[in-house]
């Protein structure tokens, strides 16, 4: 029996280094691919409000509607009859401003239908973020920049509200107090 050596020649100096650092420059290559291919992707409605419903201090109501409360308001909540003066910011999951006012009145039935539940949760100087969901939004529509099957986040700040049949009265005051007296002519 004989053995055949065959001559192998030394490993240069450094060589193993070389390797393990190509090795790593590879991995780092491919990590940063896939993180890349990732970047702008959103996730779908439903995975994220599944996720968000995790959060620490976020409520989901029956509906779907996903809030926290911000700050605490109080005396009692407004009804759906009940005409809301809030100031609001909505976005897009993306971060996106599509609408944003800091004082308006809005009727609580006349919005869509997570806004109007999440106001009716809310009490006098409270500050709620809301995440509405598609079937509580715009549905499959788009609206404006809002795209189809968005998920809407509003943070809401609820100044006041009053019924619908108390404006009606200061309206009618106040239309009451403009026709009683004419108005001076300019000039004279």
């Amino acid at each position: 029996m004989s053995t055949t050596a065959v001559p192998l020649r030394p490993i240069a100096r450094g060589s193993l280094t070389r390797l393990w650092i190509g090795v790593a420059a590879v991995a780092l290559a491919a990590g940063g691919l896939a993180w890349a291919g990732q970047r702008g992707v959103e996730p779908s409605p439903a995975s994220f409000l599944a996720h968000n419903a995790r959060e620490a201090g976020v409520v989901t109501t029956a509906s779907g509607l996903q809030y926290k409360v911000l700050q605490d308001g109080a005396g009692p909540n407004p009804t759906s009859s009940d005409v809301a003066l809030v100031g609001y910011k909505g976005t897009l999951l993306d971060g996106t401003t599509f609408d944003e006012n800091p004082q308006t009145a809005m009727p609580i039935d006349g919005v869509v239908p997570g806004f109007s539940e999440g106001l009716q949760k809310m009490k006098k100087g409270g500050k709620y973020r809301l995440w509405i969901p598609p079937q509580l939004g715009y549905g499959e529509q788009a609206a404006g920049p809002i795209p189809a099957n968005a998920v809407l986040v509003f943070d809401v700040l609820l100044h006041d509200f009053k019924s619908k049949a108390d404006i009606m009265r200061m309206q009618q005051m106040m239309q009451q107090q403009q026709g009683g007296a004419p108005a001076p002519m300019p000039g004279r």
